[in-house]
C-alpha cells in the first residue's frame, strides 16, 4: 500500500506531461480525416452508400409523383376543380374592381383606382364582362351589372371613342348578353350604341373612320398614321353589325359592313395579305407593312368567321387565299428546335422578312383549326369526303403554332409570355427566340389560351388542357397582388417584365382579362355540354363574345362579287362544309321593328360613285391593277380584270358607261380632277410609287 501511495518521480512526470490522451488527439483531427477514417472501414462505407442510394430513390419517387396530376387526367372532378379555381380568380378580380372602380372604364388594381375614357363612364369593363358572368353563373354579380346597364349606361356624351374597340367590346358584349339571356334590355342598348357608331362609316368610300363621337355620331379620322384607319379595325366590325341587322331587320347595318369588305378586296392584295393601314378617303392601302399582329390580326380572323356566321362563301374563298399567302410569305422555322412562327414583311410580300412575332398572332392557331374542321372533332372531320390536303395543312399548322405559343410561356423565367418575341434562325445562337427590353411586358392577353381552347375541343388531346393549366398557374403566381392597396385583398395586374423574378408590376387590368383570358381558361376546363357555347353553333368575336350562326334569309345578301388577280378560285368548301348542320335560327318574335328615325343608306349608289373614284385613280396611276403573277398592268384599257369588273346589280349602268368614257380622256385630266378633290394626284407610271412618296410629292408641288 505504501509503495502504491508513493509519489512518482519527476523524470516520469516529464516524459508523460507533453502528450495528450488519445481521445483529445482524435478530436483535433480535421473533419476530412474523420470521414476518411470512417470510409476506411468497409462495413461503415457500405452503410453510407446504402443510405445515399436510398435517399436518392426516395427523392426521385417524390419528384416523379409531384409531376403527376392530382388525379387521373380523365377524372371530371379534377377539371371541374380547376375550372372553379379560374372562377375564383375571376371573382377576386371582379370584386376588386366592383369595390374600388365600379362603372369606370379603366381600372388600376395596384392603387385600386379607376378612370373614365371621357367625361362620363361607358361601363367598358362591366359590359365586356356580362357574358363571362353568365358563363360562370355569378348571379349576384350579374344582377348588379345588369342594373348598371339599365340605369347608368348612356351614350349621350360629347367624346370620341375608338370605333373598333367600342364595337368588339361594347356592342359585342351587349349582343352576346342578349343572345345568352334573351333579355331585350341588352338589345335595346346595343341598338342605341350602333346608331351612334354608324357615323364612322360616312367616309367617301365607306371605310370607317378610326373614331366616332357618340353624341354627334360624327366619324373622326385618326390623329396619327396620316389619317389612315387600321385595316384590322375596319374589317373587324362585321360579325357584330350583321347579327344586329338580323335581330332588328335593319339592312343598313349589314350593307355598311359588307361595303367595307368590297372596297378592301378591290385592292387585289397579293397572296391575300394586306397592309395594316387603309385610307378612308380613297379606299387604298397605305404603306406596305404586312403582319398578323397589331392592326392586321383580326382582318384574317373575320374572313373565316363571317363564313362560319352566315355561310357566305365569298369569305371562305378569301380566307383560303390568305392561308396560302401566310404559308408562302410569312411562315418560318426557328433554330435550334424548329418552332414554327409567323413573321412580318415590312415592305410588302416581296420585301425583306422579319422574325418578329407579336403574342397577338397566337390567335391564329385556333383559327386554322376552325378552318380545317368548322368546330367538328378532328376525327369526325377527317372522316368526311371533303377532307383534303388543304384541310390537313391547316390542322398541322394550327398545332404547330399552338406549340410555339406555349413555348413562348414555358421557356420564359416566369412562365409568362412577353408581348413580342424575335425568333432566331441563325445556327450560331442556341435559343429559339429573344426578347427585347421594350417588349418584356405582359398584359394578361388571351390569344394563346384561346388557341389551346380550340385545339382541345377539336383534337381532344389532354396536353392542351395541361398547357393551359400551367399558364394559368403562372398568371396566379406572378400577376396576383396580395399586399398594399386600400384593403389588402387579392387582385391581378399586368406585368412590366416577365424575364425577372419577382417581376415588376404595372398598374392596369385590361377588360380582356375578364372578358377573354379567364373565359377561355374556364371553357378549356369545362366539361359541360351547353350548346350556347358550342363552337359548332356559335362564332366567338375577337373579344370572345359568342354570337350565334344564322341563315341570312331573303332580306340579306352579300351584294358584291370578287374580281382580280386570282387565276383560279379556291375550292368553295373546306372540310365539313358539305354537311354543315343547319345554323341555329333566330326566333322571329325577337326581331325588332325597324328603327323609326333612321333611314337605310343608299349603298348601291354610293358604291357606284366609289367605283368611279377607284377607276379614275387607276387611270391616273394611283392604284395599278395587277395580273395573276403580281406584275403591273401597263394600261388600264389592257386589263380584262378591270374592264370586266362587275357593278352591283342595282348600280347605274349609265354611270358606269360615263366612267369608262371619262377614263379614256387621259390620265392628266383625271389626275387634275383628283387633285382638286383633295386626293393624291400622281402621274401615270410603270409602277405606282409607295403612298408615302406620293404624299411627299404632292406636298412638294404645292
Amino acid at each position: 500500500m505504501a509503495s502504491f501511495l508513493k509519489p512518482k518521480s519527476n523524470s516520469w512526470k516529464s516524459k508523460k506531461e507533453p502528450e495528450l490522451p488519445l481521445y483529445y488527439k482524435d478530436k483535433l483531427q480535421p473533419d476530412a480525416n474523420v470521414i476518411q477514417n470512417v470510409l476506411r472501414t468497409p462495413r461503415k462505407k457500405k452503410m453510407l452508400i446504402k443510405l445515399f442510394l436510398a435517399s436518392m430513390a426516395i427523392y426521385l419517387v417524390l419528384w416523379f409523383y409531384s409531376l403527376l396530376p392530382e388525379k387521373n387526367v380523365t377524372d371530371a372532378e379534377l377539371w371541374n376543380n380547376r375550372k372553379l379555381k379560374v372562377k375564383e380568380v375571376f371573382l377576386e378580380s371582379w370584386h376588386d374592381y366592383a369595390n374600388h372602380g365600379w362603372g369606370k372604364d379603366v381600372y388600376k388594381p395596384r392603387s385600386q383606382t379607376g378612370e373614365n375614357m371621357g367625361p362620363s363612364p361607358l361601363g367598358w369593363i362591366i359590359v365586356d364582362s356580362l357574358d363571362t358572368l353568365m358563363l360562370m353563373d355569378c348571379k349576384d354579380e350579374l344582377d348588379e351589372a345588369k342594373s348598371w346597364v339599365k340605369y347608368e349606361l348612356s351614350y349621350d356624351f360629347d367624346y370620341q371613342v375608338n370605333t373598333f374597340e367600342t364595337t368588339i367590346r361594347m356592342l359585342g358584349g351587349l349582343l352576346s348578353a342578349h343572345y345568352l339571356s334573351e333579355d331585350d334590355l341588352y338589345l335595346e342598348k346595343a341598338t342605341g350604341l350602333a346608331k351612334s357608331l354608324m357615323g364612322a362609316f360616312e367616309s367617301k368610300t365607306g371605310i370607317p373612320y378610326s373614331s366616332v363621337n357618340l353624341k354627334t355620331g360624327k366619324g373622326v379620322r385618326s390623329h396619327t398614321d396620316g389619317g389612315a384607319s387600321s385595316t384590322a379595325e375596319a374589317a373587324t366590325l362585321q360579325l357584330e353589325f350583321k347579327y344586329l341587322a338580323k335581330l332588328t331587320g335593319e339592312t343598313m347595318y349589314w350593307d355598311a359592313v359588307e361595303r367595307v369588305m368590297k372596297v378592301l378586296d378591290d385592292n387585289h392584295p397579293k397572296g391575300g395579305l394586306v397592309p395594316i393601314f387603309v385610307n378612308p378617303s380613297t379606299g387604298h392601302y397605305q404603306g406596305n407593312l404586312i403582319r398578323l399582329g397589331s392592326r392586321g390580326d383580326s382582318y384574317y380572323e373575320y374572313l373565316l368567321k363571317q363564313y362560319l356566321q352566315t355561310g357566305e362563301s365569298i369569305y371562305l374563298e378569301m380566307y383560303l387565299e390568305t392561308f396560302d399567302g401566310i404559308k408562302k410569305y410569312l411562315m418560318n422555322k426557328s433554330y435550334p428546335n424548329g418552332l414554327t412562327f409567323l413573321g412580318e414583311r415590312e415592305r410588302g410580300v416581296d420585301g425583306p422578312f422579319s422574325n418578329k412575332m407579336d403574342h397577338l398572332v397566337c390567335f391564329i392557331g385556333g383559327l386554322f383549326a376552325m378552318g380545317a374542321t368548322e368546330g367538328q372533332t378532328y376525327q369526325d372531320a377527317k372522316a368526311l369526303p371533303s377532307w383534303n390536303e388543304k384541310s390537313q395543312e391547316q390542322m398541322d399548322l394550327a398545332e404547330e403554332i399552338g406549340y410555339t405559343c406555349y413555348k413562348m410561356y414555358h421557356d420564359v423565367l416566369t412562365g409568362l409570355s412577353p408581348e413580342i418575341v424575335v425568333f432566331n434562325t441563325d445556327a450560331k445562337n442556341r435559343k429559339d427566340f429573344s426578347i427585347k427590353m421594350a417588349d418584356r411586358h405582359n398584359l394578361q392577353r388571351p390569344e394563346t389560351v384561346e388557341t389551346l381552347f380550340y385545339l382541345w375541343k377539336i383534337t381532344g388531346d389532354i396536353k392542351y388542357r395541361e398547357w393551359g393549366w400551367e399558364i394559368f398557374e403562372s398568371f396566379v403566381k406572378y400577376t396576383k397582388v396580395t399586399s398594399g392597396g386600400k384593403d389588402g385583398k387579392p387582385r391581378y395586374t399586368s406585368l412590366d417584365d416577365v424575364t425577372s423574378i419577382p417581376p415588376r408590376y404595372r398598374d392596369n387590368m385590361e377588360s380582356f382579362w375578364l372578358a377573354e383570358t379567364l373565359k377561355y381558361l374556364y371553357l378549356l376546363f369545362d366539361d359541360s355540354d351547353d350548346p350556347r357555347w358550342d363552337i359548332k353553333n356559335v362564332v366567338y368575336n375577337t373579344e370572345a363574345h359568342p354570337l350565334p350562326q344564322f341563315e341570312m334569309g331573303d332580306n340579306f345578301k352579300t351584294g358584291w362579287t370578287r374580281y382580280g388577280n386570282l387565276a383560279e378560285k379556291p375550292p368553295s368548301k373546306i372540310a365539313g362544309k358539305a354537311e354543315r348542320p343547319a345554323a341555329k335560327k333566330i326566333d322571329q318574335q325577337q326581331v325588332q321593328a325597324p328603327l323609326k328615325d333612321s333611314a337605310p343608306l343608299n349603298i348601291d349608289d354610293e358604291t357606284a360613285a366609289m367605283m368611279k373614284d377607284i377607276k379614275s385613280a387607276k387611270a391616273a396611276g394611283d392604284l395599278k391593277p395587277q395580273l395573276d403573277d403580281g406584275s403591273d398592268v401597263a394600261d388600264i384599257s389592257d386589263s380584262k380584270h378591270v374592264m370586266d369588273k362587275q357593278v352591283d346589280s342595282e348600280a347605274s349602268i349609265d354611270d358606269f358607261g360615263k366612267e369608262k368614257e371619262k377614263a379614256a380622256q387621259g390620265s392628266k385630266l383625271v389626275a387634275e380632277e383628283i387633285k382638286q378633290r383633295g386626293e393624291i394626284p400622281v402621274a401615270k407610271q410603270a409602277v405606282a410609287k409607295p403612298l408615302n412618296e406620293q404624299v411627299d410629292q404632292v406636298l412638294h408641288e404645292e
